[in-house]
């Protein structure tokens, strides 16, 4: 039997195959030489880099520390900062007559070729006395601005608290004077906002002390804000068109996009509702009854889709109850009884609604007559005929009056004089039987098959 040896370490593609293991050839020494050499080099710059990092970042940390200490020395002991306000004087009008920032002059050409020396040597020597006096000068300049701005910032503050008392006041005003509008929240909530735009814009104006500069960069942060917000922007438009038009308030059963239920809360951004079950909808609820569950959705849907609202002028709707009846069936019969039950349950109740929706109407010039009793129609349907009757509930009690009026039409048509005349539909299924000749072919009692004449 042949056997077939195999290395763990030798390499098939080899250049000296027929060197002998564990020994190296030459050229293959000065390739590793080279490899080594470039390893060694790649890893010196990338030491070198790594140190200039951390260098950069240890002086930027130094700088903050030694800042920070200087301030809360000014702070809490100027006498113990280390150098007094005359030193920080004498360093400040020696920086302005060279012509240099009290930063540059620090950094002299001696300063940095000691820095460069000690930077060759791996360590570093800060002054502390030096950066102390930068720190402390630095923070001076910045309590001197803060001081000459002081009574701006009074004065902007001022305007600011003056604007929460106008508004305020001008909410109560309002209140008493249209609080009975169905739109007074967005009014009141527009006068509020302008007056706090207005004392906002007059409060920079103030502080910044340039109008034209003030007005330049409200109109590039306008732009921004309106690229970055273009939703919350487009739902507080949406809740100021709902607010003045009124297309549906707390209380009020609406369909927005795929939401269906009654208005709990209206936000300046959203909306939430207690959400309605529907057949068509996802839940285990499958009628119009509530869920108990709650759905927050924005109000840029009222600019975007469609506003559905059952409750909002006229707290009644239309519905109808569909009963299928063989096509043997008497159906003047049929429509007769439906009609009756439908009457008997329903006439005295859409008397009155029935008039408020043909007063609706002619408000609004549209002249449709309106039916004070329930109608009754039919349709014809693959293999049965459908007696449509056609009421008028209240739209919270659609359910609850197309279970009663189903059961006394079931009640009504299960009654003796009935049977053989008003026939109910069942799943019906014919069968024919061809034979091999593709003429149609009969079958009896005893299975016996007979063609067709």
């Amino acid at each position: 039997m042949r056997k077939i040896s195999t290395s763990r370490y030798r390499k098939t593609n080899s250049p000296t195959p027929s060197a002998p293991r564990g020994r190296t050839t030459p050229s293959r020494r000065s390739l590793a030489a080279r490899q080594q050499r470039k390893r060694l080099v790649k890893r010196k710059g990338s030491a070198v880099k790594g140190a200039e990092n951390r260098l950069k970042n240890f002086r930027q940390a130094s700088i903050l520390a030694v800042a920070i200490t200087g301030f809360f020395l000014m702070v809490v002991a100027p006498s113990e900062a280390g150098l007094g306000l005359q030193e920080v004087d004498t360093l400040s009008g020696a920086a302005d007559s060279s012509g240099l920032s009290p930063t540059d002059s620090l950094l002299l050409p001696d300063s940095l070729e000691q820095a460069q020396d000690s930077l060759a040597n791996g360590s570093l020597s800060v002054s502390s006395k030096a950066a102390a006096g930068e720190a402390i000068g630095a923070l001076q300049k910045i309590w001197n601005g803060f001081y000459y701005n002081l009574p701006r910032v009074l004065i902007a503050l001022g305007a600011l608290v003056l604007a929460w008392l106008l508004s305020r006041l001008l909410k109560q005003l309002l209140k008493k004077a249209i609080g009975h509008w169905h739109s007074s929240g967005g009014v009141l909530t527009l006068v509020s906002l302008s007056i706090w735009l207005f004392a906002i814009g007059l409060a920079v104006s103030v502080v910044a002390g340039d109008i034209r500069a003030l007005v330049g960069s409200l109109g590039l942060v306008g732009l921004a804000l309106s690229w970055s917000l273009q939703t919350p922007i487009e739902s507080f438009t949406g809740w100021l068109l709902n607010s003045f038009q009124g297309y549906y308030r707390v209380g009020d059963r609406i369909r927005v996009g795929e939401v269906f239920g009654d208005v709990y809360r209206i936000d300046f951004l959203t909306t939430t509702v207690w959400e309605i079950g529907a057949p068509y909808q996802p839940g285990i609820v499958q009628a119009e009854q509530p869920t108990g569950r709650m759905v927050t959705f924005p109000n840029n849907e009222i600019l975007t889709g469609t506003v559905i609202n059952l409750t909002g002028d006229f707290p009644y709707v239309w519905d109808e109850l569909a009963v299928a009846v063989a096509n043997e069936s008497k159906l003047d019969v049929a429509m007769a009884v439906i009609e009756r039950v439908a009457l008997d349950l329903l006439g005295n109740l859409m008397m009155e609604p029935a008039r408020q929706y043909a007063k609706l109407l002619q408000r609004a010039e549209l002249a449709d007559p309106v039916a004070d009793k329930p109608q009754v129609f039919v349709s014809l349907e693959d293999s049965w005929t459908n007696i449509t009757v056609r009421y008028l509930v209240g739209a919270r009690e659609r359910r609850k009056w197309k279970s009663e009026l189903t059961f006394r039409i079931v009640q009504e048509l299960n009654k003796p004089e009935y049977v053989g005349v008003i026939k109910a539909v069942y799943p019906r299924q014919q069968v024919q039987f061809i034979s091999p000749e593709g003429a149609p072919v009969a079958i009896n009692e005893f299975g016996d098959v007979h063609p067709k004449e």
